[in-house]
């Protein structure tokens, strides 16, 4: 017996050591999320005199315009990277006159943020249609009924136009339309207005977790977006088809939406796109975690934290979350 070999000490690598402290923890680490990655999604609503709960986000308000200003410099003072905003009109009609309107809720919005903060923060409206027309959906509609994807370019070449002078330094291209990317860049620089970008919603999914943002936008939509929204039973193939062409249109970033349903869509797009990845966390996830937390299921803050450093793991350069604001404070 004494003749055997002496065995190897069991286990020859130690993982844990890399885990024992929070300073090795941190020094090992490989991803992190900066209150700078971080987009704060923001609802002003043209009859609110006073921010609005909205019951199925608890914590997020329809602002009116002098709370908006107030919210979004506190975000800004916080290190957030941006805001992207989304007008909730008084009246609505077919084509969605409200969205170009330079007195619409939207671009007022736009006017006065770009007014309180400058070049401070990277300002973003939502360039679609759905808010504005009396139907809900994010395009102009043929006499059947269906949505008239050309007649809808048209409307977004003139969003553009009123989004960029009231102060838009984004225009995030929603609607899904083909060709839209093309059609609001050949606006902009036609206008000289070159120095506004396009973040394309590329892929962006018909998906059930937008429900909770349909109470903060007060939307008029019948039916659904099937048509035009891709099917979550499509695969990264198409994915990346649409993020080429909206690139190849002159898309300045993409974003990905939702986000954690669709993490390998994020990872595939990130690794291939030639241009930033953004990601959007919807109001169907954080209204799921927010009901955990209520009940006493989960850790709040650190699963907001774990949500945001999963998205950012899967490739995502920003991120567009509605705890924005509460997790750059958090982060710092």
């Amino acid at each position: 017996m004494n003749d055997l070999p002496a065995l190897p000490a069991f286990p020859v690598s130690r993982p844990r050591r890399l885990r024992r402290t929070a300073a090795l923890r941190r020094l090992a680490g490989e991803v992190s999320v900066r209150p700078g990655d971080l987009i704060l999604p923001m609802f002003v609503a043209e009859s609110a005199s006073e921010p609005r709960l909205i019951g199925s986000m608890p914590g997020v308000v329809q602002h009116s315009l002098d709370s908006l200003a107030k919210a979004a410099i506190g975000a800004v003072e916080a290190g957030v990277g941006g805001l992207m905003l989304f007008g909730i009109p008084m009246h609505k009609d077919p084509v969605g006159s409200g969205a170009d309107d330079p007195h619409g809720i939207l671009n007022l919005a736009l006017a006065r943020l770009k007014f309180e903060l400058g070049d401070a923060t990277v300002l973003m409206g939502d360039l679609c249609l759905d808010e504005f027309t009396d139907h809900g959906h994010c395009g102009v509609l043929s006499t059947d009924g269906s949505v008239d994807n050309d007649a809808t370019l048209q409307r977004y070449a003139s969003m553009a136009l009123a989004q960029a002078e009231a102060g838009a330094d984004l225009l995030g291209t929603s609607g899904m339309m083909d060709g839209q990317v093309g059609v609001v860049r050949q606006a902009l620089d036609g206008a000289n207005r070159s120095d506004v970008g396009v973040l394309a919603y590329a892929p962006k999914y018909a998906s059930a977790f937008y429900g909770p943002f349909r109470e903060a936008v007060d939307s008029s939509l019948t039916g659904d977006r099937l048509t035009y929204q891709q099917d979550p039973a499509r695969g990264a193939r198409e994915a990346l088809a649409e993020v080429a062409l909206d690139v190849a249109e002159g898309a300045d970033m993409v974003m990905v939406k939702p986000a954690l349903p669709y993490l390998d869509i994020l990872a595939a797009v990130s690794a291939a796109s030639p241009v930033p990845v953004a990601a959007y966390q919807v109001s169907g996830e954080y209204a799921m975690i927010e009901a955990a937390a209520e009940r006493g299921w989960i850790d709040r803050e650190r699963v907001v934290l774990e949500t945001l450093l999963s998205i950012r793991r899967a490739g995502a350069a920003m991120i567009l979350t509605y705890w924005a604001h509460e997790a750059a404070i958090l982060l710092r």
